[in-house]
């Protein structure tokens, strides 16, 4: 074991940002000028982004408590996801810290998602440092950022002293930060000094009973289910009694000895015999206590107010895969795997909800956006499990006062060259969007600001890339929820779908070319009902994509040599799910993505659409 944690307390400080701005980078850079990696150690780049999909899309999913020591002084820093799809593990952990770091771009300035992240730290009243990353850009405009930094907090009703805020200028690539832009570029001191001055010593009761609020859950194959949070009074021991509270104050969840307890030392997790109130700890030893209950002694009987989380604005329904390939590729198939699987995480994530629906082996999962989602499937479908996923749909609600519906509105902000600014407006529109602003953004681009039905962008990104010639670059992030603005047309095209099952020929596929464009390669098999395609009609095409060239004698040497197929367009995940209707589904297995009509058969589809047409 490790020595007991003393004084002096520690300084928690949270590092928020918009996603690409350097966060991970800087943590990295921290860990290495503090001296908590040794200069010949070996470490990842990105060291936080432990994660697969994290290294794979450049982003930060989930949380992460670090911790440093810088003249004498222990910090500790917890890495957050810079997207608001994964806000939920925003909010929580901004209540096991003291203090915020936020990071901005010195040529972007401050994006929407920093505006979301930063109007959470600023309402629970922790003063921000302010970082100008990538100060060495040639693009950079250091005093210009700081000034529209300062305007954002002005927006966001910060107070005196968060208006007070200090401002560093660094490069987190290269190593150093500094006071203003001309001073002299050595190493990341005056970063840790703004830290040691603006971030305050945790507080708490000493001499009061032991309680935890716990903010993060994770498994381990050998002590079970940790919980991490932050000491709120009192000294955590080793082997002492505790129990859980529910978050909702209607008692015990259970009692039980605190098996296992740990700090954080850098990146790693250390066993230690105590913890004192203002520390991050992780606990073992609990089998039922989750997120947002309170651990503490037995004799604590009122829990740990929770903030409140934003409730979920997406739905999709998960059912269990019946296609005629089901269960060729995958192990975890049936509905009874998929329900305590989607529970599980769940119960980690507080910003997902589960639950069952009407429909048989079917569960509908509601989150923050299609990104939160589609990092959950892509989870799955590496763990061995096969589904199918309906279209993203938006969550609506009922207005109290008036009765008529609600629905979720996000704030998108698109920064495209000049050319293109006409087709964006204009497809925008169409979707029910409003502009709100449009403004130059330097080097021949524009950046508007809409205020959009979450409807309206579902399937969007893929549009807005074709039209941008992939030279834009869109964010958005929940707004309000707002009236009902009426049907939205999204999808220009129709599909093509296979009528046969059987091995897609090239000859076919040569043939039909002229339909529209394919999804699938020759040798590819298919089944009845498989979308093999879109079409460059708004009608749907049923077609036979395994028929063969007729074999015969009299036939040109060397014609089918010379035929020559367009390569097809391979959908991802994120847009493959954006891109079906609503009477189709996207099947999700370990080695394949399809797109399907929910309804296989060709004549009980077409009784479906007269019945919905008729009704």
């Amino acid at each position: 074991m490790t020595d007991t944690l003393k004084a002096p307390a520690p300084r928690n400080l949270a590092i928020i940002a918009h996603v690409d701005h350097g966060k991970t980078t800087l943590v990295d850079q921290l860990f290495w000028q503090s001296g908590t990696f040794r200069a010949n150690q070996q470490v990842a780049e990105r060291a936080l982004d432990s994660n697969d999909q994290e290294r794979e899309r450049g982003i930060t999913i989930l949380a992460k408590c670090t911790s440093v020591m810088w003249n004498g002084e222990r910090i500790n820093i917890v890495d957050t996801p810079g997207h608001a799809d994964f806000g939920g593990e925003v909010e929580r952990i901004l209540s096991m810290v003291d203090g915020v770091l936020l990071l901005v771009d010195a040529a972007e300035g401050p994006m929407p998602q920093t505006k979301f992240v930063l109007l959470k730290a600023l309402a629970k009243g922790l003063k921000p440092i302010v970082v100008v990353n990538k100060a060495d850009k040639p693009s950079a405009r250091p005093w210009e950022v700081q000034a529209e930094v300062f305007d954002l907090f002005a927006n966001l009703d910060a107070d005196e002293d968060q208006l007070d805020f200090p401002t560093v200028f660094a490069s987190a690539t290269q190593g150093w930060a500094v006071d203003r832009p001309e001073d002299a570029r050595e190493d990341f001191a005056p970063l840790f000094r703004a830290i040691l001055n603006r971030v305050p010593t945790a507080e708490g009761d000493p001499d009061a009973p032991f309680s935890m609020l716990a903010t993060t859950i994770e498994s381990d194959p050998y002590l079970g289910r940790i919980l991490t949070g932050r000491v709120h009074s009192g000294t955590a021991k080793v082997n002492m009694p505790i129990k859980g509270l529910a978050r909702d104050g209607s008692g015990s969840t259970e009692t039980a000895r605190l098996a296992k307890l740990f700090a954080y030392r850098g990146l790693s997790r250390e066993p230690v015999e105590s913890a004192e109130a203002g520390d991050i700890i992780a606990v073992a030893g609990l089998q039922h206590t989750t997120v947002a209950d309170t651990i503490a002694d037995p004799s604590v009987t009122t829990p740990i107010p929770s903030d409140p989380i934003d409730p979920p604005t997406l739905a999709m329904t998960f059912t269990v895969n019946d296609s005629p390939f089901a269960g060729k590729e995958g192990d975890k198939v049936t509905s009874r795997l998929i329900k305590a699987r989607l529970e599980r995480e769940a119960e980690g994530n507080v910003s997902l909800s589960v639950r069952e629906t009407a429909e048989k082996d079917a569960y509908e999962v509601a989150g923050r956006g299609e990104l939160q989602l589609g990092v959950l499937i892509e989870t799955l479908r590496r763990e061995g499990f096969e589904m199918s996923i309906s279209r993203p749909r938006v969550i609506f609600r009922d207005d109290p006062e008036t009765g008529k519906t609600l629905e979720p509105y996000e704030y998108v902000q698109v920064d495209v060259d000049e050319g293109y600014s006409g087709v964006v407006v204009e497809n925008l529109n169409q979707r029910k969007g409003e502009m709100l602003d449009m403004q130059p953004s330097g080097g021949g681009k524009l950046r508007l600001a809409f205020r959009i039905p979450a409807r309206g962008l579902i399937g969007y990104h893929g549009d807005f890339l074709t039209d941008t010639r992939g030279t834009g670059i869109m964010h958005a992030v929940f707004d309000s929820y707002g009236p009902y603005a009426g049907a939205i047309h999204t999808r220009r095209n129709g599909v093509i779908v296979s009528q046969e099952q059987g091995q897609a020929s090239a000859y076919s596929i040569w043939n039909l070319e002229d339909r529209g464009i394919f999804f699938i390669d020759p040798g590819e098999k298919v089944y009845q009902g498989m979308i093999i395609g879109e079409h460059n009609r708004p009608m749907e095409l049923e077609v036979n994509p395994t028929k063969a060239k007729q074999l015969s004698n009299v036939r040109a040497s060397g014609k089918d040599e010379a035929m020559k197929l367009t390569p097809p367009r391979r959908l991802k995940l994120e847009q493959a799910l954006s891109y079906i209707s609503d009477d189709e589904l996207v099947e999700v297995t370990p080695k394949s993505l399809r797109l399907r009509k929910k309804t296989l058969d060709p004549h009980q589809r077409k009784r479906e659409t007269k019945m919905r047409e008729a009704g």
